[in-house]
């Protein structure tokens, strides 16, 4: 089959379609035909090599999260399976091809009137976005800032805290058109990249969702309330400074906390049974899937590209 693969690490370039043996489903297993795949950040993350302490080796398939038709099922997995129209998380990698196996119990049905391209921009930054509030402790009626909104895990965090009645749903963005994008979908303040706004915004904040962390995330301490609590769920701006906690001691009186948070450590029931949830809001029009751009297969490294540049809002969805 086809698939794209990391001959070397670094540039978008790097990425190229290759010839590789159709996978077999081993026990407890399927394999899907895949209709869908989505570009992660983490994608991002393993193709420039950042990395590379984790073990990932050139030839490696990108990929954590496809749709598409369920077409073998392994050992212990009832054969009802065949036919049926799913998602499914792969793991680290594996969706950029044309087939890809997924374990049953990261596999669920995509309900009538959700695309495959819709499940795939929803299924993983949904679940970041829901459990990512939850591990802040977030209630309704707090002021929540996003920072880094535009992209897959960003927006649904907008919808998520806007949807569960934050008082104020604040976002970091680069330009006054995404800031428009964002409002429309539960945003109701506008800041720059440094989280600065005008005089009607909020000046801090009870819970800060960062996708970004790097060198610019200790800054943002300074955005948040008494017992106020900053959450990192990604890394696409890489690992901030060494001495980011000193920001912390700093403020020692305002009781701040900080805290990462991944999607693994939510046990997989949860987690489908919040995916689900989702994805039946979604076919209501309660959550929208925000699709950039949809793209061949091939053109893998172009999205690459894209991604690097900062030009993506929303995701951009691959198909076979």
């Amino acid at each position: 089959m086809k698939a794209v693969t990391i001959r070397e690490f670094g540039d978008p370039r790097g990425l190229v379609v290759t010839d590789i043996p159709d996978p077999v489903p081993a026990s407890a297993q399927v394999l899907i035909t895949v209709e869908a795949v989505g570009v992660a950040g983490a994608d991002v993350m393993i193709r420039s090599g950042a990395l590379a302490a984790y073990g990932f080796r050139e030839g490696h398939v990108l990929g954590g999260e496809v749709a598409g038709t369920v077409t073998e099922v392994g050992e212990d997995v009832d054969p009802a399976w065949i036919g049926q129209r799913v998602w499914a998380f792969t793991g680290t990698g594996g969706g950029y091809a044309e087939q890809a196996t997924a374990p049953i119990s990261e596999v669920l049905p995509v309900p009538a009137g959700l695309s495959v391209v819709d499940a795939v921009t929803l299924g993983s930054s949904g679940i970041v976005a829901h459990f990512g509030l939850a591990h802040a402790h977030f209630s309704a009626g707090e002021s929540v800032l996003v920072r880094g909104a535009a992209g897959s895990i960003g927006i649904m965090a907008v919808q998520v805290a806007s949807r569960r009645g934050a008082g104020a749903v604040a976002v970091t963005t680069s330009s006054p058109e995404r800031g428009r994008r964002l409002r429309s979908l539960g945003a109701t303040h506008v800041l720059d990249r440094s989280g600065t706004g005008g005089p009607a915004d909020p000046s801090a904040y009870d819970v800060i969702i960062d996708v970004v962390a790097g060198d610019g995330m200790p800054a943002f301490f300074d955005r948040l309330n008494p017992n106020g609590r900053l959450v990192v769920v990604g890394a696409v701006g890489g690992q901030p400074p060494a001495d980011f906690g000193a920001r912390l001691m700093t403020a020692f009186q305002k009781s701040m906390s900080f805290a990462t948070f991944s999607a693994a450590t939510v046990p997989e029931s949860a987690r489908q049974a919040v995916r689900r949830e989702q994805f039946t809001a979604a076919t209501r029009g309660e959550l929208v899937a925000v699709v950039h751009e949809v793209l061949p297969l091939p053109q893998a490294a172009a999205a690459h590209q894209k991604m690097d540049a900062g030009q993506v809002f929303g995701r951009i969805v691959l198909t076979p």
